[in-house]
């Protein structure tokens, strides 16, 4: 169950927030038996496989740099949606996977050849504002670091000028505390118009260009149109690497397609309950 769901939210373009999303509601719908350990223990097990090989990841080729930059992300949106109900009942994020994103970065800093930078990009864009703001209430000054590394990268790597130009753009971002504005009517509903916020926790989306769009751009309905349209949504290749059903990678040539009878049933649950409250 959590091996399909692992692999569709690590290969299929644009489904990592969707497939985050759903991991969470799983984690606290799904039951599994005690001997195998809970639905967020076995997801949490299989992403630590992949984690611990992160040196080797971001010094392969172009097809083994693409699977692991597609599992970098897969686990960004995890930290933000993934939550985690204390014994009090209070939710906060797996810290686990705050120390994971932070090995990460230094593994794609280390090998800087374009792709990894672009990589650490996304991934910065994505959680930096929460990360730094969780590292702070632990008096840390990690994100110091991130910048300090980021200039050096700028400095002394030989990366092309367009990924410098990002790299630099992103120490802009953070100089300006992320993007985020705070609004003087914070009792006031929010909307478009009146939160400069908004849009913060909307998800990522890329063109078939590769060009990033979220919910605040004003043609977001015709370039999510088009994404939808696009022949090669859901291939099992592509974007994040080669054939993944080929010879040799035995890992998914042995996953069902179908889903299990439970996790279907709580996959239909999940997307009835999140159009309920887009209507509210």
């Amino acid at each position: 169950i959590f091996q399909f769901l692992f692999w569709k939210a690590t290969s299929v373009p644009n489904f990592s927030y969707m497939g985050a999303r759903l991991c969470n509601y799983l984690s606290h719908h799904l039951t599994i038996s005690p001997q195998s350990g809970n639905f967020r223990q076995l997801l949490l097990q299989r992403c630590r496989t992949e984690y611990e090989n992160r040196d080797e990841a971001t010094k392969g080729d172009e097809t083994t740099r693409k699977q692991f930059h597609a599992f970098v992300l897969f686990l960004a949106e995890l930290y933000l949606n993934l939550e985690i109900k204390g014994t009090k009942g209070q939710v906060t994020r797996a810290e686990i996977l705050q120390e994971g994103l932070r090995e990460l970065l230094n593994a794609l800093f280390s090998n800087p050849v374009d792709s990894n930078l672009i990589c650490a990009v996304k991934l910065l864009k994505l959680t930096g504002s929460v990360l730094e703001d969780a590292w702070k209430e632990k008096g840390k000054n990690d994100m110091e670091e991130v910048i300090q590394r980021i200039e050096n990268v700028v400095l002394d790597a030989n990366c092309s000028r367009d990924v410098k130009h990002m790299l630099l753009k992103l120490v802009e971002l953070r100089s300006s505390n992320w993007g985020r504005v705070y609004g003087t009517t914070p009792h006031a509903e929010a909307t478009p118009e009146n939160d400069p916020n908004y849009f913060m926790n909307e998800p990522t989306f890329y063109t078939s260009d590769g060009v990033p769009f979220t919910a605040a751009d004003p043609d977001y309905q015709e370039k999510y149109q088009e994404l939808l349209e696009r022949e090669d949504l859901f291939p099992y290749y592509e974007e994040n690497g080669a054939d993944l059903s080929g010879p040799g990678e035995l890992y998914f040539d042995e996953i069902d397609d179908e889903m299990d009878p439970e996790i279907e049933e709580a996959y239909e649950k999940f997307c009835l309950e999140s159009e309920h409250k887009r209507k509210q």
